[in-house]
């Protein structure tokens, strides 16, 4: 205890002390910085290197490996370490060759990331999505999309390979970096892709413009170094459908520079451009009118295009296609490559379209109809629709329609149920008219009308009907003896007194006089009235037995059985 406190008290120990740690103060060590070191020593596990601090820091020799440096260390020479802890609970200082290298690259990346700089980095594995690149000590990922300006399978050849990146976004929180390749190898190429540009213009002809690839819209070329698109509607002023059917890869073309787009360094290309547009005299060529020859190049679903000449093409539509059907499907009427004649119906030399006529070459049958009219044809139903029948004139293509009106002259709707599809029948042609042909079954009958004119009857005469059939807004009644010419009598018109206008005070076969109120043949119009005939007899009857029936004051009613009993005694 005394040799203890002896040496607390010693002088000589006291000064050593406050000088050693005046010389730390004056060092001005400051943690979670990067300092310089000297190595002192060398060992198997670790390099120990002077901080000039209390004590000398050792460094994990595994930290070295990755890095030549290991190979150029010697006792003496200077590093820079990363200073954790000065010092820890057990006295020692706490440093990193790693974390120095790191922090050092992380200051250099964040200002290379503003200025788009490059770096050196290595490929030394593969992740899901990517690949870990080491960029100057600093693991990064590099997107699979950012490692080439095209896809690649294999990158063998890239691993621990010194590769230029390009810092693409860094999150220091959380100490992520991505980078690319691919924008360095853009960059460069668009570099030599603005020095190849300044070496063209719009207008120049290119006699050696190479066929790279070649798509359904175009045909990529190289033109001086310089990538340029050829769409296949600058091919050729005619319809091209495959640019491959022209050229093949590794062909010469000679192309004329249409197009350069400066912010993008797209070149377009044109070979038609080099040859005359048929359409600047296409109107002195062909007139319109006139018929010419073609070859059906392309079937639509709204028509069909037509080679006129190399690079001429017009359209036949649909409607002009078929006489009978405008809305006919073109295949079933043309096909490819056929050689056909057709008529010029339009030239529109600004939009560059021809619109042709298949059909104006061909008999139009629409001509000969028209004489028929009145005629009897013979016709095959192909439909029946709630009114009407649709049906085709056979040995034509022409179709007409059926009225349930035109089935017979009752003009019941019921007639329709008597027919079904592809049934034959002979009807006459009433009407053609705007492409529309109309039918009659009954117009091949005798017109019941005709007893009218047949008896010599007319308006105001009064015949005996017999009820047809009982309705509950009148009654039907037929006029012939076939019972062919049918009439319906009006509610309002069955008797003078309302009490007798009742058509269920009638039967079926009951004798009705009836006069004729009208007659209109033309739009087969007639009306009878049972209550004018009624009218007309008392009328008749009070001329005949009524004279002086206001002087005597005799009724009307008395008048009636004076009537009647003169008929009686006439009968007997």
């Amino acid at each position: 205890m005394a040799t203890e406190e002896l040496k607390n008290n010693n002088p000589i120990r006291k000064e050593f002390q406050i000088l050693l740690d005046q010389d730390f103060k004056d060092r001005k060590l400051k943690e979670n910085e990067i300092i310089k070191a000297t190595v002192s020593e060398i060992t198997k596990n670790f390099i120990v290197v002077d901080c000039k601090a209390k004590m000398e820091g050792m460094i994990p020799i595994e930290e070295f490996k990755n890095d030549k440096e290991l190979e150029n260390l010697k006792i003496g020479s200077q590093i820079e370490v990363y200073l954790e802890r000065i010092e820890s609970f057990k006295g020692e200082i706490i440093i990193s060759r790693d974390k120095a290298r790191k922090m050092k690259t992380w200051k250099k990346m964040e200002k290379v990331f503003e200025t788009q700089e490059e770096m050196t980095g290595y490929i030394t594995g593969k992740v899901k999505g990517g690949f870990i690149t080491n960029v100057e000590g600093l693991p990064c990922f590099m997107p699979s999309s950012q490692i080439d300006v095209r896809p690649i399978k294999k990158i063998d050849h890239l691993m621990n390979t010194p590769l230029k990146v390009i810092a693409t976004r860094i999150d220091k929180n959380r100490g992520n970096v991505c980078v690319s390749r691919r924008a360095v190898l853009e960059k460069s190429k668009n570099a030599e892709i603005t020095q190849a540009l300044k070496k063209i213009k719009v207008g120049d002809i290119v006699e050696d413009a190479i066929v790279k690839a070649t798509t359904d819209w175009g045909i990529f070329l190289e033109i001086n170094g310089i990538d340029a698109l050829l769409h296949v509607s600058d091919l050729s002023h005619g319809r091209v459908k495959k640019p491959s059917d022209l050229v093949t890869i590794g062909q010469k073309l000679k192309v004329k520079i249409t197009k350069i787009d400066e912010k993008t360094n797209r070149v377009s290309a044109s070979v038609k451009a080099l040859t005359e547009d048929p359409f600047d005299n296409i109107e002195k060529k062909y007139k319109i009118g006139n018929i010419y020859e073609g070859v059906v190049t392309k079937i639509m679903d709204y028509g069909c295009f037509v080679k006129i000449e190399d690079g001429v093409e017009g359209l036949i539509h649909n409607s002009e296609l078929d006489w009978t059907n405008r809305n006919i499907k073109p295949n079933k009427i043309l096909s490819v490559s056929q050689n056909i004649k057709f008529k010029i119906v339009n030239i529109d030399k600004d939009t560059k379209r021809i619109s042709l006529s298949y059909k104006a070459t061909l008999e139009n049958p629409w001509d000969k109809i028209k004489n028929q009219k009145g005629k009897e044809v013979k016709i095959k139903i192909n439909n029946i629709t709630d009114k009407a029948i649709f049906a085709e004139i056979i040995d034509s293509k022409l179709s007409g329609m059926l009225h349930y009106k035109e089935i017979s002259y009752q003009e019941n709707i019921e007639d329709l149920k008597k027919f079904k599809k592809n049934d034959s029948l002979n009807v006459k042609i009433i009407e053609v008219k705007d492409d529309k042909i109309r039918f009659s079954k009954r117009a091949l009958e005798k017109d019941p009308l005709d007893w009218f004119k047949d008896n010599k009857k007319k308006v105001g005469d009064i015949i005996t009907t017999r009820i047809h059939e009982v309705l509950k807004t009148g009654v039907k009644v037929t006029v012939d003896q076939d019972k062919k010419l049918i009439v319906t009598i009006r509610k309002a018109d069955l008797a003078k007194d309302t009490a007798d206008a009742r058509p269920e005070v009638y039967s079926k076969d009951n004798a009705l006089d009836a006069k004729i109120t009208e007659i209109d043949l033309i739009n087969r119009r007639i009306k009878l009235s049972v209550k004018a005939a009624q009218i007309d007899e008392e009328k008749s009857l009070i001329a005949k037995f009524g004279e002086g029936a206001t002087k005597s004051g005799a009724t009307l009613k008395g008048i009636f059985e004076k009537a009647i009993g003169k008929k009686d005694k006439k009968e007997k």
